[in-house]
């Protein structure tokens, strides 16, 4: 006899009624969900009975509801402690996933039911502080409040948050599963859960999570799934196992778990997934991995494991999933990878994998994705052994020592259709032929290889829809480039480093990353790439452009990253970037044209901008002051323009906090050196301890899904050091380079230029400069080069220019130096044009020397001891007066030569009381 449901009572139907009442019911496209909320009628059939609604469910002998399940029920609005929800106090089981509750704090009231086994609020866009009274709930053994986020609410408010973990836990003995992902806990994980021995699922993935991981939580004799990945700062490492486990799933990836895999790993051998990729485990793999034969899922990638791939991984039959990408894996790809046919993925990428590629994983029918990239295989392969493997899509060998060879028989209707082609650095001779007959194709890698002539016309003509990104970079294609790039939804094009004439082809609005540099493309640059909807980088570089460059470029600086107009022939002004006072942009270089004007003052809005280069034009300007309230410039390349007048202060306190590189050179500025910026330039007066940092911006970039894209750009000039024009295509973090010369400075070189810790190359030549070389230039210990030459510097060249011991091209010629050459060191391998035009210097490498050069000195009681200004006065009438006495022509032939004599001594003693300050400074 079939039993009838329990009628609900009147109040709990009248509290769910008004629940329902209190929301919207929408339903959104994008995550499709069920309204079950609808079904409940205050009238009708069943109206009467809650415990007949869908998502309803009552204890058959009370009446009670006690399991409310409204996961995906397409509700929307605010949720308080006030909502009718909390009067159904006999609640046992309550689900409100996967719903819309308009980032509203978890009610306290829900410490009511304290009745709760099963509470489910995930991904239903709360937000806030967990609330303790969640901690009440001392029956719960499953509790998931995970995936709470709102990517439409500002940062601060789009996880929720826990107050403790302990706090939050400490009375839920009961939990059989936990699931706080993406929880902000930011606290360590409590040692006793290590003794709540009912918990089968710990979930905590990107919580925040600090300190060690209790060890002893492993050994939690029903744990199946134990999840912390994404937690950088959670320390940890694997136990050794004694007693056989029942975990199933072991995540720990993102973490910063370290050691080594224990042997006794093969204690967990109902593990099926394992994945502890991106942390800090090193050693070989244990052979004893080969005994969890249930695995079908291994992630060892980005870690430091070394040695070579164990033999008896080929006991995984089961396995889909082998990564262990960027590692220390040498040795060949073993052939009975083979074998394992139930492989999806397999990624060895970043390795030190030799030998040849096994024909035996052409026998891996169900592959889909191979990724053998970065490594050092070789030898000639048959890219043909792929195309008759039907399932795969994505497909990287490159950068590795082989030479692909391509067979160009008849295509089998059931070979493979590719998504992704990498082949970069491959030895290709010519495009791949099997692309031709790719209709679904998605992304084509084939930079830095060898591929001749012309890009053959099918290729426009393939993979129309699907296609988002194109890379042929450095290869020696020729030919002409189409109108308009054909790819509709395209987002990269790289065609750099080639040989490529024509016009600029028109990109598709969704083009983010466009690169056609270094190569000999002509005509003017068309309105229509002004139709970019958010285009990141734009180099047009080392082409023959010529023609204006188009004032619309001025509004694409809200997204635009990097634009490089380098070492063409534009013309007319620079557009005004950054005009809207919203700016991404990092890198402007339109050096190399013949561009005129100003610099346009709306770049003082791009508050981001870490370089500016635009060297070698026609603008005439004085200073651009407002450049000094850029707080994150390193590079300023003005050189070979027409600026002109003085320097004047920054209009803020702040001068170039960050600033490196500083190339002023080739211009017409006057007056004194810019020794008020010189105090602020606290990058330069720091020693960054790391050579292998470059001066770069990093770019990642969303291409579409399925893939994302990261272009390190480095920052590419043309300056003169040690003597020499110099390219340098990159630029490391350690090095700081001031070049003012060739302008018409004057004045003295201030002390404040020995700050400067971390300059590499100092030239200010070819000015007007006087006074001392100011012995603070001592302190310059990283300096390779120093060219003071063409000026009128006098004095002596100080003693303590012999520190520099890193000093590789030194240049003081052509001023009005004297005394003795600082001998030894460094200095004894400078030739005599560092020196030349100095007639009072003498020393090596002079042939000029320094002798008895202190006995024609005149006597130290007349100059040295009378120090002032007072004695100097008086000497001065002596003369006068023996003028008087002896006759007119005598006495001033003798006053001139006091008053030769005295001009030297007093530049003398200036320069050393310049010194006694330096050194009482520093």
């Amino acid at each position: 006899m079939t039993k009838l449901p329990s009628n609900c009572h009147d109040d709990e139907r009248s509290a769910l009624l008004q629940f329902k009442e209190s929301f919207v019911i929408i339903n959104k496209s994008a995550s499709p969900c069920d309204p079950k909320v609808l079904q409940w009628k205050s009238q009708g059939v069943n109206a009467s009975n809650c415990c007949s609604w869908a998502g309803v469910h009552c204890e058959e002998e009370t009446g009670n509801v006690i399991g409310l399940d409204l996961s995906s029920s397409c509700l929307f609005g605010s949720i308080n402690s006030n909502t009718t929800l909390f009067n159904l106090v006999h609640l046992q089981s309550l689900n409100l996933a996967d719903n819309d509750f308009n980032s509203s704090q978890i009610p306290v009231a829900v410490g009511k039911l304290l009745g709760l086994t099963y509470l489910n609020l995930s991904n239903s866009f709360f937000w806030g502080q967990i609330p303790l009274e969640v901690s009440y709930l001392y029956k719960l053994s499953h509790l998931d409040l995970s995936f709470n986020y709102n990517e439409n609410v500002e940062l601060i408010f789009s996880k929720l948050k826990s107050p403790n973990l302990g706090s939050l836990l400490q009375n839920l003995t009961s939990l059989e599963v936990l699931d706080l992902s993406e929880v902000d806990i930011s606290s360590r994980v409590p040692d006793f859960l290590s003794n709540f021995t009912s918990l089968t699922s710990i979930i905590l993935h990107d919580c925040g999570l600090q300190g060690e991981f209790p060890a002893a939580i492993f050994q939690l004799p029903n744990l199946r799934i134990l999840d912390v990945s994404s937690n950088g700062n959670l320390k940890g490492y694997f136990p050794e196992f004694h007693h056989r486990s029942p975990l199933k799933e072991l995540r720990l990836d993102g973490s910063g778990f370290s050691g080594s895999l224990p042997s006794s790993i093969q204690m967990l051998d109902s593990l099926d997934i394992l994945a502890v990729d991106s942390c800090d485990f090193s050693g070989p793999f244990p052979s004893s991995l080969g005994k969890l034969n249930k695995l079908t899922y291994l992630n060892l990638g980005v870690n430091n494991f070394s040695g070579q791939i164990p033999c008896s991984l080929q006991n995984l039959t089961h396995l889909t999933v082998l990564d262990l990408h960027d590692n220390q894996i040498c040795g060949p790809i073993p052939s009975w990878l083979g074998n394992l046919t139930h492989l999806k993925f397999l990624e060895f990428s970043y390795n030190q994998l030799h030998g040849l590629v096994p024909q035996s994983l052409s026998n891996l029918m169900d592959l889909e994705t191979l990724y053998l990239k970065t490594n050092k295989l070789n030898g000639t392969l048959e890219v043909d052994m792929f195309l008759s493997m039907k399932s795969l899509s994505y497909l990287n060998l490159g950068e590795n020592n082989l030479s692909l060879l391509f067979r160009k028989g008849n295509i089998n209707a059931t070979s493979s259709k590719f998504k992704y082609v990498g082949f970069k650095s491959c030895n290709l001779h010519e495009f791949p032929y099997f692309i031709r007959h790719q209709n679904e194709l998605e992304w084509l890698s084939i930079p830095d290889n060898k591929i001749c002539c012309e890009i053959p016309k099918w290729m426009w003509n393939t993979s129309i829809d699907t296609l988002v990104a194109f890379n042929i970079a450095d290869n020696f294609l020729k030919g002409y480039l189409p109108a308009v790039i054909p790819w509709v939804n395209l987002r990269l094009f790289r065609v750099s480093f080639n040989m490529l004439r024509g016009t600029l082809p028109v990109p598709p609005p969704s083009v983010v990353y466009y690169n056609v540099s270094n190569n000999l493309l002509s005509g003017e640059v068309s309105n229509m790439f002004c139709n970019m909807s958010s285009p990141y980088s734009l180099d047009l570089s080392d082409n023959t452009l010529e023609g204006k460059i188009p004032e619309c470029l001025g509004n694409l600086s809200s997204t635009l990253y990097i634009l490089s107009l380098r070492n063409n022939s534009f013309h007319g002004f620079i557009p005004e970037i950054c005009s809207n006072n919203v700016s991404t942009m990092r890198i402007i270089d339109v050096s190399y044209n013949k561009l005129q004007g100003k610099l346009p003052r709306s770049l003082s809005n791009c508050k981001m901008l870490q370089g500016i280069v635009v060297s070698n034009n026609q603008l005439s300007d004085v200073f651009p002051s407002w450049l000094g309230s850029l707080p994150f410039l390193k590079l300023l390349i003005l050189q070979h323009n027409g600026f002109y007048g003085v320097i004047e202060k920054p209009e803020s306190y702040i001068g170039f906090p960050k600033l490196q590189v500083l190339d002023i050179s080739f211009n017409n500025f006057t007056g004194e050196l810019p020794s008020h910026y010189v105090s602020s330039w606290n990058a330069m007066k720091a020693i960054d301890p790391d050579p292998f940092m470059y001066l770069s911006v990093l770019l990642n970039i969303t291409i579409s899904n399925t893939y994302r894209y990261e272009v390190v750009t480095r920052y590419a000039i043309r300056i003169t050091t040690k003597g020499v024009n110099r390219y340098y295509g990159a630029i490391q973090a350690i090095f700081a380079f001031i070049d003012m010369s060739s302008n018409k400075f004057e004045g003295e070189i201030s002390i404040l230029f020995g700050n400067l810790m971390s300059l590499h190359s100092l030239n200010l030549s070819n000015n007007m400069l006087t006074g001392c070389i100011p012995s603070s230039l001592g302190n310059l210990t990283e300096l390779e080069s120093l060219d003071l030459s063409q000026n009128n510097l006098s004095g002596e060249i100080p003693q303590q220019l012999k520190q520099l011991g890193f000093l590789g091209s030194f240049n003081v010629s052509h001023n009005m130096l004297t005394g003795p050459i600082p001998q030894g060191k460094q200095f004894s391998a400078f030739d005599s044009s560092s020196f030349e035009g100095n007639p009072g210097l003498c020393g090596d490498p002079l042939s000029k020397k320094c002798g008895d050069l202190e006995t024609s000195s005149p006597p130290p009681s007349v100059f040295e001891e009378n120090d002032d200004s007072e004695s100097v006065f008086k000497l001065d009438w002596k003369f006068v007066l023996i003028g008087y006495i002896s006759g007119l022509v005598v006495g001033v032939v003798l006053a001139d030569i006091v008053i030769i004599r005295r001009h030297g001594w007093l530049v003398k003693m200036q320069c050393k009381r310049r010194r006694r300050r330096s050194y009482s400074r520093n």
